[in-house]
């Protein structure tokens, strides 16, 4: 069996137009061959059929091309609408009223038998008009698919550049996260002149780098098409945050509660137990050199032992596999290796930076401690510094109740040096009793 051609709108057109002269060529020898047959006036004869059968043809003729006129004026009248052209609507309108007022006309000529038309010209002319509103109806409707066909190329053009942007935001950020050579901030630490600040000035650097990792990794959840609220859920259950941005705090909570676990350990740095100024030469190789090219160089130090163990422990299989389809950078360091991903080189930057913390740590004089304030403490300006002002305000507060706030989860852990203090970042969130009292004891951190 043939397969059938799409059909050609010209050669439709073309044979329609035969058929209609052929049927006026028909009508014209009727006519004939009624005058040539005819009877006396007032007897019915076989001619008045004839042309009362052509005069009813002619009228429904009309009646067809009035209608398409009138589909395509209102076509004209739709598109005028958007972009709105005033003159354009004002000449469509009308069209539909002489159209509608022909069409009241043939009614009236048809309820009192009024068919003194010419069949022949009023066929062909009434054919004209259909095809000629045709013609103006398909022309709308390209008019409107090439509107529709700029619209979507705009829409792509503009996804073209936000894609544009992305790329070119994330190419900054993969650099920003690169950078990993030389710490020149901490040549001014001097092991001799060890104190508080330093320290401060290093914790600042890594949560910095903290910070940037959690937007790398929060931008492949994206990607991966993760339910970020329910990762949230995952970390902290009941947690309750003001405002859906506020998610990367409880990211961040969960790195740096990884990446600082045992950190009053000795052992938390892969090194064996060393005097303070030896810690303190640890500091100073790790600070001057590039992380990346120090791992291929040395794969079995404590540094690459300390990446490995906490790459481990923070990124899950099913995450990593999730982010690049397959676990073949876990694999990788587990057998002793290191990957050179974005990802991999952002984790292994945040991992020196605090690895540099505990070695500087231990060069002090003063011992160094991590405290973690637990969920439900009372704020405590001594201990604690909250994260957002934002988390202040929930909308969902219960008209004359008790709003006490608490700390709903620990953001960054404290530390003691001595008696030094550096309070621990928490996010605050309402406790809300209608009777007045508390719903969670009076306990701060002591």
């Amino acid at each position: 069996m043939k397969p059938r051609s799409a059909p050609n709108n010209g050669t439709h057109n073309k044979n329609k137009l035969a058929r209609t002269f052929q049927r006026v060529i028909n009508l014209r020898t009727a006519s004939k061959i009624a005058s040539t047959n005819g009877v006396g006036i007032g007897t019915y004869s076989h001619g008045d059929d004839v042309k009362r059968k052509a005069g009813l043809k002619a009228l429904i003729a009309m009646v067809f091309a009035s209608v398409t006129s009138i589909k395509a004026a209102y076509a004209e009248l739709q598109m005028a609408q958007h972009p709105y052209d005033g003159e354009a609507i004002q000449v469509a309108d009308q069209a539909v009223v002489e159209q509608l007022k022909v069409l009241s006309e043939l009614k009236h000529k048809f309820l009192k038998q009024d068919l003194d038309l010419s069949p022949q010209v009023t066929l062909m002319l009434a054919e004209i008009q259909e095809q000629q509103s045709m013609m103006r109806t398909y022309d709308i409707t390209i008019k409107n698919l090439e509107s529709d066909i700029e619209e979507k190329d705009s829409a792509i053009d503009l996804h073209h550049k936000q894609l544009e942007h992305c790329i070119a935001f994330n190419k900054s950020m993969e650099k920003k996260l690169n950078e990993t050579g030389p710490l020149f901030m901490f040549d001014n630490i001097q092991f001799t002149t060890l104190n508080p600040s330093h320290f401060i000035q290093v914790l600042h650097c890594a949560l910095k780098s903290v910070r940037s990792f959690v937007r790398l990794m929060m931008k492949e959840m994206e990607l991966a098409k993760w339910d970020i609220v329910a990762a949230t859920k995952a970390i902290e259950p009941s947690a309750m945050l003001a405002k859906q941005s506020h998610a990367c705090f409880l990211f961040e909570s969960f790195v740096c509660k990884t990446m600082l676990q045992g950190f009053d350990s000795h052992d938390f740095s892969g090194l064996k137990s060393l005097h303070r100024e030896q810690y303190f030469n640890a500091f100073k190789t790790l600070k001057s050199a590039n992380p990346k090219s120090f791992l291929v160089q040395n794969p079995k130090s404590g540094f690459a032992k300390f990446i490995r163990d906490k790459y481990l422990k923070l990124v899950h299989p099913k995450m990593e596999c999730s982010f690049f389809g397959n676990l073949n950078q876990r694999k990788m360091v587990i057998s002793g290796g290191f990957s050179d991903t974005a990802f991999f080189m952002a984790f292994t930057e945040m991992g020196r930076r605090f690895w540099l913390l505990h070695c500087l740590g231990l060069s002090m004089s003063d011992q160094v401690s991590v405290f973690q304030v637990m969920k439900g403490y009372r704020f405590s300006e001594v201990y604690m510094e909250n994260v957002s002002e934002e988390s202040l305000f929930i909308d969902e507060i219960v008209d004359g109740a008790d709003v006490d706030f608490r700390v709903g989860f620990t953001v960054v852990p404290g530390f003691k040096i001595g008696k030094t203090v550096i309070q621990s970042q928490v996010y605050l969130s309402p406790v809300i009793n209608p009777n007045g009292t508390s719903l969670l004891d009076g306990n701060t951190l002591r």
